[in-house]
């Protein structure tokens, strides 16, 4: 059977969503690379690994995402990332979006409501989805940290505030916070997985990792050839679920990614099959509540 067909068929009791989550995250452990190492992110660019991190690649990443209960489009994804240290409970997942380059003249006309009320509005179509497959619709509360632009490293970050629709209001809350970098043929996306109890701390790989991404001469940014190249279809506006992207139909939540279990992530010296047991063994059931980042 194809890695395809198994991933696709989500897992809708308890037992059987661990099950696939400890075999998923089985095949990454044997499949990624250690930090420090220069990873080579397909033809665009190359992410400089730190120490302590952990490169998951696409075939084995495509399945631990869609194991924690993630639509996932194969054609965008690159790998995750994932902390060893033990008190590390982020993941960070890659995407390049090849859709040429994207103006960001609209940067400087961020309006932070309209872009809040986009991305509820796309939270509550893809809950139609998580639904029919099992896991708990999603809120989105607010903003963690509204957009930001930088127009010289041509960096975005922007992240909300989230959480189970079943959570009570003082529940720790779920976080994406999401980075970008531009390119000449379209972007990385950087997400970085975490809640809120942990985000003023989480947040600071994000921006590592953000520093520590660049793109191969000629596929720069700066490298934009306006003769030539082609320009996508919308601005730096619809990477944030803006207008532009619900005139293109484009999911405004396309970028949410749950993170379940988080503390699977664990490369222990004890072996990983066995850390992963122990945590199912300890674990209460009502702390097996899904994450959003």
């Amino acid at each position: 059977m194809s890695l395809s067909a198994v991933v696709h068929a989500a897992p809708v009791d308890e037992g059987a969503r661990k099950a696939e989550l400890m075999a998923a995250w089985q095949g990454a452990s044997q499949a990624g690379t250690d930090g420090p190492s220069d990873i080579t992110l397909i033809d665009q660019g190359t992410l400089k690994l730190p120490a302590d991190y952990f490169y998951v690649p696409k075939s084995e990443g495509l399945r631990v995402l869609r194991a924690l209960g993630n639509v996932v489009n194969d054609a965008t994804f690159v790998g995750l990332v994932v902390g060893k240290r033990q008190n590390d409970d982020w993941m960070v997942v890659i995407k390049h979006i090849k859709e040429g380059y994207i103006k960001d003249d609209d940067a400087k006309n961020w309006n932070a409501d309209e872009l809040l009320s986009n991305l509820r509005a796309g939270a509550e179509e893809a809950n139609k989805d998580r639904v029919a497959r099992g896991f708990p619709e999603m809120a989105v509360i607010g903003w963690i940290e509204p957009p930001a632009y930088d127009a010289t490293t041509h960096r975005l970050v922007w992240s909300l505030l989230a959480k189970n629709k079943d959570q009570p209001d003082d529940a720790p809350k779920n976080v994406n916070y999401n980075t970008f970098a531009l390119g000449r043929d379209g972007y990385f996306s950087l997400n970085l997985l975490s809640g809120s109890e942990r985000i003023a701390g989480d947040k600071a790989v994000a921006h590592e990792l953000l520093s520590d991404l660049s793109y191969h001469s000629g596929k720069r940014y700066e490298d934009f050839s306006a003769g030539t190249d082609r320009i996508a279809e919308y601005g730096l506006l619809a990477l944030v679920g803006g207008v532009a992207a619900k005139k293109l139909g484009l999911l405004a939540l396309a970028g949410a990614f749950v993170l379940k279990f988080a503390k699977i992530i664990i490369f222990a010296v004890v072996g990983f099959g066995a850390a992963i047991m122990n945590f199912f063994r300890r674990k209460p059931r009502n702390d097996n509540a899904g994450r959003q980042a």
